[in-house]
């Protein structure tokens, strides 16, 4: 009982330690890593709380917009901080404890008082993922949603409504949970009730928009990605990204969205490929995981593949491959770390690796990239390459799910 407490205590001191440096890295590393917080984050909660244009209700926004609350959030919670600090340092402090908050909370749900061995092991991946990540995993949205996904993915066999409810709001955050979400009503068995509570959560977040009098801006996040160009860190990218290291294509950016893009003969038709071929590739999956369903797979082992298998997908076939986007391979990791330790180990080496990568990139050789320049490509093809095995090992692991009496991912 001893050794297991001290484990347990070290598993937390290491947890919030990391969250400590992660937070302090996004002050002293190039390239502003904390950048969207103070420069996109504050101004638009400042407006919102002003009286100002509220993004997604009055203005069209790039974001659902339930993104707007931690915004909201993190400004009310700077506000006693901001004599001592200035606005945008309070801001920064406001979200990063936001932040490690919500992730407290998410992971005494993995721990508990008597965690087992793969709860153990799937914090210290959460812990190694955050610090590999670096400030990314912190300052930006994604990490808003990420506990939300881990604790609705840990109460989806017991508590099937809940966990719907939760992934629903955070989709109505980040787009990502939503896959999770498809994942859960493949493999759970009580779909009605997680229908029901999804149903039940967009109903309530609708009418209140409606009553805040918002009309085509509800839906505005959606033509904001249509129209997106190819994004410089998409898997698709990567060939451009060559060319551009001797000349034949350019890298620009873009006042609309804020983004690097690509500019190149042949680069705005493969961004309009990757909608259709994101829908092929989403499509598939879920079929594949129905058929293993209809098999009589397990349930619980089948969940956690078949959404890293659906959230890869988003991530490879996307025309923005953001660096955040590695925040969204956290959790389908955790969870089959919890119920399937062994046949999760590859996939979750993976993860780190991709972690390490994208950091590698973003931010340490970001101003690199920008200009062009091999050693960052290289890092971000290897980072993109990694994201095809991935994909692959999900999908077999999909496929290669155990034909048993369906558990749950209580234990």
């Amino acid at each position: 009982m001893t050794r297991r407490t001290a484990q347990v205590g070290a598993l937390w001191g290491v947890f919030l330690l990391a969250h400590l440096t992660t937070a302090y890295l996004g002050w002293v590393l190039p390239s502003q890593p904390m950048g969207d917080v103070v420069l996109v984050y504050e101004p638009w909660a400042s407006a919102a709380l002003s009286g100002g244009p509220v993004m997604g209700v009055t203005e069209p926004w790039v974001y659902p917009q339930l993104a707007l609350l931690p915004m909201l959030a993190a400004k009310l919670l700077a506000t006693p901080l901001v004599a001592a600090l200035g606005v945008s340092a309070a801001y920064l402090v406001a979200w990063a404890v936001l932040v490690t908050v919500i992730d407290v909370a998410a992971f005494a749900v993995l721990i508990g008082r008597r965690p087992s061995a793969p709860r153990r092991a799937a914090g210290w991946f959460w812990c190694a993922a955050l610090v590999l990540l670096g400030p990314i995993a912190l300052y930006r949205l994604d990490a808003i949603t990420l506990p939300l996904v881990v604790v609705a993915g840990l109460w989806i066999a017991s508590r099937p409504a809940l966990a719907a409810a939760l992934l629903t709001i955070a989709a109505w955050i980040k787009i990502w949970p939503g896959a999770v979400l498809v994942a859960g009503l493949v493999a759970v068995r009580r779909r009605a009730r997680m229908l029901g509570a999804a149903a039940a959560v967009t109903v309530v977040v609708l009418a209140g928009l409606l009553l805040l009098g918002a009309r085509e801006e509800i839906v505005g996040f959606l033509g904001a990605q249509s129209g997106r160009g190819l994004q410089i860190e998409a898997v698709a990218a990567t060939p451009f990204l060559w060319l551009a290291t001797v000349g034949a294509a350019r890298i620009e950016y873009s006042f609309d969205i804020l983004t690097f893009q690509i500019s190149a003969p042949g680069a705005e038709a493969v961004g309009v490929a990757l909608t259709p071929a994101m829908a092929v590739a989403v499509g598939g999956i879920i079929a594949v995981g129905i058929w293993r369903v209809r098999r009589g797979a397990a349930s619980a082992r089948l969940l956690p593949p078949l959404a890293l298998s659906l959230v890869v997908a988003l991530i490879v076939t996307n025309k923005v491959g953001s660096p955040q986007f590695q925040v969204w391979l956290l959790a389908p990791v955790v969870l089959w770390l919890v119920v399937d330790r062994g046949r999760a180990q590859v996939a979750a080496s993976l993860v780190l690796a991709l972690c390490l990568l994208t950091f590698l990139v973003y931010p340490l050789t970001y101003d690199a990239l920008l200009q062009a320049q091999p050693l960052p490509v290289a890092l971000l093809t290897a980072r993109n390459a990694l994201l095809l095995v991935l994909l692959a090992v999900g999908i077999r692991a999909v496929v290669r799910v155990p034909f048993v009496r369906p558990s749950t991912l209580q234990e």
